[in-house]
Order: C-alpha cells, then sequence, then structure tokens
C-alpha cells in the first residue's frame, strides 16, 4: 500500500492515481464498470466513497490552506463506518432541547470508542459546551 500523502498534484485522484483509490469494499475503482454491475461483481457498497479517499480529499484540501474544509472531509470520513440509523439519532440528539448535557457526552464518548471517531467525538463535546452556555439543553428529570 502506497502511504505517501496526496499532493495538488495528485488532484483529481480517480484521473491521476486511480490506483490509490479503492471502494469501502477494498476493490480497486478501476473495478466500477458498467459490465462489471451489469454482472453483479459490483454492488452498492462499491460505489460509496471509503473513509481513505475521503482522507486523500483532506491532505490535498490541508495544501491548499482548506482546513475547514480537510476537517469535514475527516469528520465524514469517520461517519462511514457509523449506521445511518445511528447518524439519525445523533442527528435528532443534537437538535436544541432534545438532549442533556450527560447525554451528549455519552454520545461523544460512544464515536471515540466504538467507531473511532475522535473529530466527531470533538464536535458533539463542543456542541454540549456551546449548548450549556445558550441553555439549549433539555432539562434532566
Amino acid at each position: 500500500m502506497n502511504n505517501k500523502p496526496m499532493t495538488v498534484e495528485d488532484y483529481p485522484l480517480a484521473t491521476r492515481c486511480p490506483e490509490r483509490i479503492q471502494t469501502p469494499t477494498g476493490k480497486p475503482s478501476t473495478d466500477i464498470t458498467l459490465e462489471n454491475v451489469l454482472a453483479g461483481k459490483i454492488g452498492p457498497q462499491d460505489v460509496r466513497i471509503s473513509r481513505q479517499t475521503l482522507e486523500y480529499q483532506a491532505q490535498i484540501a490541508e495544501q491548499m490552506h482548506r482546513h475547514a474544509i480537510a476537517r469535514n472531509l475527516r469528520r465524514a470520513g469517520e461517519l462511514i463506518a457509523i449506521p445511518d440509523a445511528r447518524i439519525l439519532e445523533i442527528y435528532n440528539a443534537l437538535r436544541p432541547f432534545r438532549s442533556t448535557v450527560a447525554e451528549l457526552l455519552a454520545i461523544a464518548d460512544e464515536l471515540e470508542a466504538r467507531y473511532q471517531a475522535t473529530v466527531n467525538a470533538t464536535f458533539i463535546r463542543e456542541a454540549a459546551e456551546v449548548y450549556q452556555q445558550r441553555d439549549k439543553l433539555r432539562k434532566a428529570g
């Protein structure tokens, strides 16, 4: 596996370095062809973006001094491992007055421990702090 960081010259990834792009199931992106889809060799999980591809995009964004975009790409990469239903539950928990500070901190701990989603866990902890400052938390009880 090539661990060399991506550079601006590598963009667009699919054109400049397709050999480094893989599907979430580990197939090379070059395997995504109409023929393979029709033959059943490529399924829905194969056409989703992988965490590694989002990391490559984040590396390029950082080189362009687009740190907020890089952070968002890494946050998105972490979310790939989390089931969609759980993401929706977390989204609803983040709405004002829906959660206590303890519930939000428990979500952050879960994200970190279960999914290694440290960027998202930090985001949830920051949200808990801001909600506490702005009185946007559900009252315990």
